[in-house]
């Protein structure tokens, strides 16, 4: 089995400059999180961005290591 290449631990900032398509999936989030996470939530982890918006940790995991093994 492949290593996810995205973990909990990696901040935003770190996840959108490694793989760019993952902007759009945080941008899907913004309206339940109620603000722009990439604006308010750079310098977060991936867990506690997911903490502080009431997120689905494994939801947003899935999507984000689905976004970034589709590169285009």
């Amino acid at each position: 089995m492949n290593t996810p290449p995205i973990t909990p631990d990696m901040t935003v900032l770190d996840i959108i400059s490694t793989y760019r398509g993952t902007e759009e999936i945080f941008r899907r989030y913004d309206h339940q999180a109620g603000e722009c996470v990439c604006c308010n939530a750079l310098f977060d982890t991936l867990q506690d961005v997911a903490a502080k918006y009431g997120l689905n940790l494994q939801e947003i995991l899935a999507e984000l290591c689905a976004a970034a093994q589709n590169k285009k």
